[in-house]
């Protein structure tokens, strides 16, 4: 008997891993806005395919968990990567720090790909993540892009988006717990006005709006709402978590 769950949750698995294909060509063709579109977009095919995956008859399979890390790895490793790595705008600022942005992106991505492995390979069986996941840490890139970089809310620092992008990739393979965002936590509601805001935010800044116009500050306050979000999973998120072990299956 066909599964549609299951086919359900690899087709969001699929729409993931093609977002993040895209993010990286949007990255290459100059659009750094449109690229973190994409990513904060694929944050939600990757919850919905858990969704969906929970909701199969069927216990969860190697196969979707798999396929699941290979989705998160292209989208939120090595989009985010090359969203650090390449910068077609303000290159006269950037080039001094090119060599640092290259090798902190190929740290970043290892972290992401590391922590992904140990998930997909023993990680899967806890409650909750060991180290901050892959979708909130490209969040956590995007937020110090939009406030540094593009379209630099505070001036264009590249020494901030480094920096940042270190301390993002160092949090991501620390063994401290964070929780997972499903039905029940407190974070649940938080997160998803954060990836709203986010999207609201992208969105507006793709017309380039003039500052201090009432869509440039729509776009500013989205941003901080996102900043605060994200913050609040970073700092709240390890206060959450339910560290019991799974019941034991009945006999």
């Amino acid at each position: 008997m066909t599964d549609r769950w299951r086919i359900a949750a690899n087709l969001a698995t699929l729409a993931n891993a093609l977002l993040g294909v895209g993010a990286i060509l949007y990255v290459l063709a100059g659009n750094k806005l449109w690229a973190m579109f994409l990513i904060v977009a694929a944050i939600g095919f990757d919850g919905l395919d858990g969704l969906l995956s929970r909701r199969s008859p069927r216990p969860p399979s190697a196969f979707g968990r798999y396929a699941d890390s290979i989705a998160d790895a292209i989208t939120f490793g090595l989009a985010p990567g090359f969203l650090i790595a390449v910068h077609t705008s303000n290159p006269a600022l950037w080039s001094p720090w090119e060599p640092f942005a290259v090798a902190l992106a190929a740290a970043y991505v290892a972290a992401a790909i590391g922590r992904l492995v140990y998930f997909t390979a023993r990680g899967f069986q806890r409650k909750y993540f060991l180290g901050v996941p892959t979708p909130q840490a490209a969040l956590a890139v995007i937020v110090a892009l939009l406030f540094h970089d593009t379209p630099a809310f505070q001036s264009v620092q590249p020494i901030g988006v480094l920096i940042g992008t270190a301390i993002i990739a160092v949090l991501m393979v620390v063994p401290v717990p964070y929780p997972k965002i499903r039905a029940g936590s407190i974070l649940r509601a938080p997160m998803a006005v954060t990836g709203a805001a986010a999207a609201i935010a992208l969105v507006l800044l793709q017309f380039h709006p003039a500052a201090g116009s009432v869509a440039y500050l729509l776009a500013l306050g989205a941003a901080y709402s996102m900043l605060v979000g994200v913050a609040s999973y970073y700092v709240l998120g390890p206060f959450t978590v339910d560290r019991r072990p799974f019941p034991a299956a009945a006999s």
